[in-house]
């Protein structure tokens, strides 16, 4: 991921393998779409992984034993620029009978920094 496509092309990259990566539960790869420290805020909780260790775990923790896949309901690009990307995410989250366990709004910050594309921040309405 370069800074030679657009900053919104670049960003959804990154949606795209993110969301590639957990679904596969792949650790490395997931984290390839993160910039650390990487900061969630939900309600008026903010956390911070301040490297790749921990975020998977905490991710499997956070979206419940049942959880098996994530979609994207909608994406949706609100602001750029040529460092920076807002976008409003509809998140939808399945068990293993494809039965909606989720359903919740998010807004997530794309930043080009260090050569790379990544997710910095997010906001979420998911339940905590």
């Amino acid at each position: 991921m370069t800074r030679n496509h657009s900053a919104s092309a670049s960003a959804l990259n990154v949606m795209k393998h993110h969301l590639e990566a957990l679904n596969a539960l792949n650790e490395s790869d997931l984290a390839d779409t993160l910039h650390f420290p990487h900061y969630r805020l939900v309600g008026n909780k903010l956390d911070c992984w301040v490297s790749k260790d921990q975020y998977l775990s905490d991710f499997k923790r956070r979206a419940g034993k049942n959880w098996v896949r994530t979609a994207w309901k909608s994406i949706t690009v609100q602001k750029e620029s040529a460092v920076k990307v807002h976008l409003s995410v509809n998140i939808n989250r399945f068990d293993k009978n494809e039965t909606l366990i989720a359903d919740f709004e998010s807004l997530w910050v794309i930043t080009f920094q260090k050569g790379k594309w990544a997710a910095q921040f997010r906001s979420s309405f998911a339940t905590a």
